[in-house]
Formats: C-alpha cells, sequence, structure tokens
C-alpha cells in the first residue's frame, strides 16, 4: 500500500469520525430539546408518527350542550337534551345510563290537536353535517323508573349508542349536567 494510500484512508476515517461526531452531537441537542419543550409545543409532524396516525379515528359525532331536566322526589322520569352532529351518516339506536336500565329515544309530534310522545324504534337518523337537536317538545332522551333523584347541578354520564352503514355499534360518553327546564313543563300524553 502506498504512502498516498494510506493518507487517503487516514483522511477518510477522519471525516466519517467527524460526520459520527456531528451526528452525535445533533442527536444529543435533538433528545435535550423534546425532553424540555412539551410534546403540545413540537410541529405537527413531529407530534403524529405514520403508526398513531393509523390508529387515530377521527370523532364520528360532535355532542353539544348535553343537560338532563333535574327532578323532584319521586319523579320517576326525566329528558335528556343535547345537539348532535355526525360526521358520517349515523343512527342513534339507544343510550345507556348508570340513572336507569330504562333508556330511550322519544320524539315528540302533533298527532291532529295532541302532542304526543312516542319512541323511535328505529332510532334517530343523524344525517352528516347536520345538526339535530334534541330539545323539550321534540325529540329527546327519556330516563325511565329513575332509581334516584336528579339534583340540579349534578353530572350525568351518558353513552349514546350509534351506528353507521356497517351496522357497527360505537359507544359515546357523554357528560350531561342537571339543570330545570325553567317554566316549560314536558307533556308526557299516551302513545
Amino acid at each position: 500500500m502506498s504512502l498516498f494510500q494510506v493518507a487517503n484512508i487516514m483522511r477518510l476515517r477522519r471525516v466519517l469520525l467527524a460526520i459520527t461526531a456531528a451526528l452525535l452531537l445533533w442527536l444529543i441537542w435533538l433528545y435535550a430539546f423534546l425532553v424540555r419543550v412539551p410534546a403540545e409545543a413540537w410541529p405537527l409532524q413531529w407530534r403524529l408518527s405514520p403508526l398513531s396516525v393509523a390508529h387515530a379515528a377521527p370523532p364520528v359525532l360532535d355532542v353539544q350542550n348535553a343537560w338532563v331536566r333535574a327532578t323532584v322526589n319521586q319523579q320517576k322520569a326525566t329528558g335528556a337534551f343535547m345537539t348532535l352532529k355526525a360526521t358520517q351518516p349515523l343512527r342513534l339506536i339507544g343510550v345507556e345510563s348508570s340513572l336507569t336500565k330504562t333508556v330511550e329515544v322519544h320524539e315528540m309530534a302533533m298527532d291532529g290537536n295532541v302532542m304526543r310522545m312516542r319512541r323511535l324504534a328505529e332510532g334517530l337518523t343523524l344525517p352528516a353535517g347536520t345538526s339535530v337537536e334534541l330539545k323539550p317538545g321534540g325529540y329527546h332522551i327519556m330516563l325511565m323508573d329513575l332509581k334516584q333523584a336528579v339534583q340540579e347541578g349534578q353530572v350525568i354520564p351518558l353513552t349514546l349508542i350509534v351506528e353507521g352503514a356497517d351496522k357497527k355499534p360505537q359507544r359515546i360518553t357523554v357528560q350531561a349536567t342537571a339543570r330545570p327546564l325553567q317554566g316549560a313543563a314536558m307533556q308526557h300524553h299516551a302513545k
């Protein structure tokens, strides 16, 4: 091996050593930056790995202003109200609550000159991108055979059960705050 070849090999080793040292210093700086700066401040592309993006499904239902009507002692039923906006066509097929085993999706509508309440046996259609309001005197959720009175200010967990075109049920937990109906009485007529 000639002296020229040996010199080139030595130079190449020094360059590789310098590159390795620079890379190592950069990795140490990056680690220090990531440890000191909260993840929320990182650029978006640093926060989401391809693996986490694949598992992060967008919410199928936006729930706003969820509330339950407060009750008095011995009252055995109340209503839950909210605004629902689906990101894809859905159907609200059921609701669960720790307050009772009997929860139904209802509609109040005029039948001739009489306002009637009826259970929606097929559930409530939630078109994509459209807000559907559950409110007194319209669509609402009935909690019947209550185990206890609902006190104003109490937070009531409700689990909405929806299904899309694939017919697979999805559960969405909602925290509804109990409040008075503010003078407007719910009319419960026979079906």
